[in-house]
């Protein structure tokens, strides 16, 4: 696991935080409804961010990464002006896969369960 500074992960918040406010109120674009920003890992020079989403219809993933990734340029300039830092990161748009699989554990700790109740 990367060691990261306290910088690093203060201004990842931030800009987490900052995004998920702006999709939620700001951004009009219908293919990033239902998105929820679950983190942003910057790296050291704070020059890029992956910032990572996830959302319930995995069918609109591919239209969900085209609203992101228009809507960047943006939240950079939103981000601009929320944050008191020197340049805004370049922001790359990543699905957090984590859910999903958090989601299968569940279902089959479930169906063990079951399994188990019926012997």
């Amino acid at each position: 696991m990367k060691k990261v500074s306290v910088r690093q992960a203060r201004v990842g918040d931030l800009i987490r935080d900052n995004i998920a406010e702006l999709l939620l109120r700001r951004v009009k674009d219908p293919r990033v409804e239902g998105v929820t920003i679950t983190g942003v890992d910057v790296s050291v020079d704070l020059k890029e961010a992956n910032v990572y989403y996830c959302i319930y219809d995995e069918s609109r993933l591919d239209q969900v990464l085209d609203g992101l990734n228009s809507a960047e340029g943006f939240l950079r300039f939103e981000l601009k002006k929320a944050l008191k830092i020197r340049s805004i990161p370049e922001l790359h748009f990543k699905f957090d896969q984590s859910f999903d699989y958090g989601l299968k554990i569940d279902k089959l700790l479930d169906s063990l369960e079951k399994h188990e109740g019926d012997s």
